[in-house]
């Protein structure tokens, strides 16, 4: 279910998607820059807001993806269509090349769902509306600008920071905006997880993590950073800095 309306997270800093999953909408004079691009069905829901700021499509001038799981690449190939750049680590660039039923190749999980919803049914509510929205079915994607390793992203409006932190998956990947004070964890480190039922900074549970020890070390990464304000590709935003995120992330554990 999408929220009535994106929410303004910092001066000219959009939040978009819905309960489960959230994408981000930049603006810049010069353009728009998306970081992560929900689902097919938040398609309405972004077109509205960029009407409501008197925006084209064509004016989204680059899309950061923070991973290449289906919850965050939705709309990936209608604004590469558009015009806009897609970018992407060089190890999640797979997925969006052969489609995102693929992440169980390139990016398998550790664990299965099943012990998971054993002990909390409530869970499958989060796949099933994936499904629901479009997410498993997207077109595959060709194309997309790669990088592998760390660096300033010059080409993108902001001059972005691609921060590669492994685990989630094989090139899951932060976007730290220095001069707005913004980091963009995706789901290296998200607020909320439906599957360990945990609200506030946390590792995505095994049964969608590739690989939960190098998820762990990347927080070390994290921990060199800073940040005003922490945007996850779930749950609510966090305020309170980075240091802060990765000592509840840690203390917490993976589940």
């Amino acid at each position: 279910m999408s929220r009535p309306a994106p929410t303004q997270v910092a001066p000219g800093v959009h939040r978009l998607g819905d309960h489960g999953v959230n994408f981000y909408l930049i603006e810049d004079p010069d353009g728009l820059v998306l970081v992560d691009a929900g689902t097919p069905a938040h398609l309405m829901q972004l077109r509205t807001l960029l009407v409501g700021l008197g925006r084209p499509v064509a004016n989204v001038r680059a899309v950061l993806l923070t991973h290449g799981h289906a919850d965050h690449t939705g709309l990936a190939h209608t604004l590469q269509e558009a015009g806009a750049d897609l970018w992407i680590h060089e190890r999640d660039a797979a997925i969006l090349r052969d489609g995102p039923r693929s992440a169980m190749r390139h990016a398998r999980p550790e664990r299965s769902m099943l012990p998971y919803l054993l002990r909390r049914p409530s869970a499958l509510a989060l796949p099933l509306q994936l499904a629901r929205a479009g997410a498993f079915t997207t077109p595959a994607v060709q194309g997309a600008r790669v990088f592998d390793a760390d660096q300033v992203l010059e080409d993108v409006l902001g001059g972005p920071q691609a921060v590669v932190l492994p685990g989630h998956t094989p090139g899951s990947t932060a976007y730290l905006f220095t001069g707005r004070g913004l980091l963009f964890t995706g789901d290296a480190l998200v607020t909320a997880d439906g599957f360990s039922d945990r609200t506030g900074p946390t590792i995505v549970s095994r049964c969608f993590t590739h690989d939960s020890r190098a998820a762990l070390t990347a927080l070390d990464r994290l921990d060199e950073l800073t940040a005003d304000l922490l945007l996850p590709g779930h749950g609510e935003p966090f305020t309170e800095g980075v240091r802060t995120a990765t000592r509840q992330a840690r203390r917490f554990g993976v589940h």
